[in-house]
């Protein structure tokens, strides 16, 4: 049997490719829209990806499933598990619709269907006995938004993304009851999870990339309860706010995307620039000048995680950035499934764009007066709620486009975060709202405890 797990660090997503070594079928798990690199394991170690499948529909990332179907032709695998609320739809006429105890078969390795629902009510998880090792013994489980090192799925996201109301009890419920299922399984079975550390699909997930069933029930919150409740309690409390683009991702996966393809994007300066704009420079360049209306997001390990926040796609692109980031680019943006990037802006050309900045304040010099000064929190509710200063507002930065805030256009308002990061995007789309006196706080709400000291 082959085995490779697949890391993409910009979603905290994992998907998996398993093969058996003597009929050189493969079938690739929970799948990512761009699938160059499954082709590049696949072509090096002669296998043919005849198959593909997911754990369920997901919310955080644009799925490589139909894709998988149209470029490798391989038969697809879904959950027809679940209520009649939300299925799979527009899907090839020759896909399998898996209940629970079915069983997928890749050459001599099986993957045995086991219905866990909690993050959705659709959701499985795929047991993988490896027969042509001669094992009778499984050894591990895929369990997508399940189970993960340190943590469990988030129960909430159909209620938040998909405003299915009622459905926060219901999936916590279910998952208690799908916790339950694995006491037939041994210590020993692997645990490899959809997602790893950074992820917005549970709260607390370990960095580790895979664990045991053994060390899990000994470490993991989740094994610790036995009271119903008081287990859902703690499931539906202080999960972190799902990026807007969740809403986006739940109906796409569910009724599909076209096929991802490269485009040749215009690079250029034209009169006027096409949609939404989206500024990729550091925080230190952005605020000494830039196109009023353009949302800061600097292009690094962090920015599909924040641009998801903003993303219209019912609009074009248009990014100042580095030319020769088009193709990947592209590919991460479809990753969250926006298709439509039109115009790229070089870096060393955007000044003739630039009609506002923002002036920074150091912590020291905002705490000499705090109290008299509009201040705007923009951390998530958790921080918030851990320690905050009693005069400040809270708004969550990735809801600074879509909420009431408690000030007027002409006051000054004074914003931070935790360290200064997420605030200097929050400065963006505060300009971009019309609000002219905008001040960022430098350090964050760590720099300001500092100087309170």
């Amino acid at each position: 049997m082959f085995f490779k797990q697949f890391y993409d660090q910009k979603l905290s997503q994992t998907s998996y490719m398993v093969a058996c070594q003597k009929t050189k079928e493969a079938i690739i798990i929970d799948p990512k829209r761009v699938l160059d690199e499954y082709a590049d394991v696949a072509e090096s170690q002669g296998f043919n990806i005849t198959q593909a499948t997911e754990t369920h529909i997901h919310a955080d990332f644009a799925s490589g499933l139909r894709d998988a179907n149209r470029r490798f032709d391989a038969k697809l695998y879904v959950s027809d598990e679940g209520d009649e609320n939300w299925k799979y739809s527009n899907m090839p006429e020759e896909t399998e619709y898996l209940k629970d105890g079915d069983v997928i078969k890749v050459g001599s390795v099986e993957l045995e269907v086991i219905h866990t629902p909690g993050h959705t009510p659709e959701s499985v998880s795929f047991v993988l006995t490896d027969r042509g090792a001669g094992s009778v013994e499984p050894m591990g489980m895929f369990t997508g938004d399940f189970l993960f090192v340190g943590d469990i799925g988030r129960p909430d996201l159909l209620e938040e993304a998909a405003n299915m109301e009622g459905t926060t009890e219901e999936g916590a419920d279910a998952m208690f009851d799908s916790l339950k299922k694995l006491g037939a399984y041994p210590g020993f079975m692997q645990v490899w999870p959809g997602h790893g550390a950074g992820s917005a699909c549970g709260k607390s997930l370990g960095a580790v990339p895979l664990s045991t069933l053994g060390y899990e029930r000994k470490n993991n919150w989740v094994f610790k309860y036995e009271d119903k409740e008081a287990f859902i309690q703690e499931l539906t409390s202080d999960q972190p706010e799902p990026p807007s683009y969740f809403a986006q991702m739940k109906k796409v996966n569910r009724d599909g995307l076209p096929e991802f393809k490269l485009k040749a994007v215009e690079v250029g300066t034209p009169e006027t620039l096409p949609g939404q704009i989206f500024d990729l420079r550091s925080k230190e360049d952005f605020k000494k000048g830039f196109k009023r209306g353009a949302i800061n997001v600097p292009y690094n390990s962090k920015f599909l995680q924040f641009a998801g926040w903003y993303i219209d796609y019912d609009a074009p692109m248009t990014v100042i950035a580095h030319p020769e980031d088009s193709k990947v680019l592209q590919e991460e943006l479809a990753s969250t499934g926006f298709d439509d990037l039109q115009l790229i802006v070089p870096l060393e050309e955007a000044d003739k764009y630039y009609d506002d900045a923002y002036d920074n304040i150091s912590p020291e010099s905002l705490v000499q007066d705090r109290d008299t000064r509009n201040i705007l929190d923009v951390r998530s509710t958790s921080e918030y709620k851990s320690g905050n200063l009693d005069n400040a507002h809270h708004i969550h930065f990735g809801h600074l486009d879509d909420k009431e805030l408690p000030f007027g256009k002409e006051e000054t308002v004074y914003v931070h975060c935790q360290s200064g990061v997420r605030s200097a995007i929050a400065m963006s789309v505060l300009k971009a709202r019309g609000f002219e006196n905008v001040v960022n706080i430098e350090n964050g709400y760590i720099g300001i405890k500092k100087a309170m000291n």
